[in-house]
């Protein structure tokens, strides 16, 4: 059990961590606020199943684990769910950031603390429609990685596949999982320093995941915005985040140069920022029909 200081929404800050609807490392079992949040995680100590619910008439957060990182994946809970998100400082500012942050006032960034956890996703999401970074994920954790401990088993969630496994895949194999060869060799070449890239702080953080080959300026603010609850990392070379920031704020598609210039002035909050227009739900308006999975891999069912 725990009391956070103010009224935690469990879900929206949990939300996260998701990689899309189907994303087999998630559950959630019931609606609303007190909705049960089901987690597989590799912690440093060993697999784990986590279980997170709010409990919003009484104020507490109930978390239960199992397996054996169980006493880690609970010690993390504070963290996953923004205990050590400091917004203070952030001034809204534009009335989109002032109607978002009274919509959302108690949304926090959470931190996971898993790096590596937060990269491989981010690796097969880079380059591709949503629909096929999901679809792939999917696969590969179906058929790569391990179903969860304890009651986790029973609900269908898995975890994700080690550093070790992924290093072992071949390469005819990461094409059935819809995952191409750049996005392979960068996944195969992180995992070979997979437990060093869980030291790693927040001070260091980009610097060092941009020094791995194929991990660029948008995967590295990916990562540190899921795995260190980075307030100022932006999704700069992102397909729709410059172009939806700027209809929100401006009323007008921006490139990424347009982009940094106009977050400056809530450095360091600019992810912050990113973050809200994304809850708001504005954007640029969406033409032409969304990009379909290509179909020149081989099938391959998850």
């Amino acid at each position: 059990m725990w009391r956070p200081s103010w009224p935690c929404p469990v879900g929206a800050i949990l939300r996260q961590q998701r990689r899309g609807g189907g994303d087999p490392t998630y559950r959630i079992e019931g609606e609303g606020p007190g909705a049960r949040h089901w987690r597989g995680i590799r912690t440093p100590t060993g697999p784990a199943t986590l279980m997170v619910q709010a409990l919003p008439r009484l104020g507490e957060v109930v978390a239960e684990a199992w397996g054996p990182g169980a006493d880690w994946a609970l010690g993390s809970v504070p963290g996953l769910l923004g205990a050590h998100d400091d917004p203070c400082g952030f001034e809204p500012r534009h009335p989109v950031l002032v109607e978002a942050q009274r919509r959302h006032p108690h949304w926090r960034i959470g931190r996971s603390e898993r790096v590596f956890e937060a990269l491989v996703p981010s690796i097969v999401e880079q380059k591709v429609t949503g629909k096929e970074a999901f679809a792939g994920f999917r696969s590969l954790v179906h058929f790569h990685g391990e179903r969860a401990p304890g009651p986790g088993r029973e609900r269908k969630l898995w975890i994700q596949p080690s550093g070790e496994v992924l290093r072992r895949i071949p390469s005819w194999e990461w094409l059935r999982l819809h995952i191409d060869p750049a996005r392979s060799r960068a996944i195969v070449q992180a995992s070979r320093v997979s437990d060093s890239l869980d030291r790693i702080t927040t001070a260091d953080a980009d610097a060092k995941l941009r020094s791995l080959p194929g991990v660029g300026v948008w995967t590295s603010a990916e990562v540190r915005q899921r795995a260190f609850g980075d307030a100022d990392a932006v999704s700069f070379g992102d397909y729709h985040v410059a172009k939806d920031v700027g209809w929100a704020l401006l009323g007008r598609s921006i490139d990424d140069a347009e982009l940094a210039e106009l977050l400056e002035e809530w450095r360091p909050h600019r992810g912050r920022v990113q973050a809200y227009v994304a809850m708001a739900g504005l954007g640029a308006p969406r033409r032409g029909p969304r990009m379909s999975l290509p179909t020149h891999l081989p099938s391959r069912i998850a």
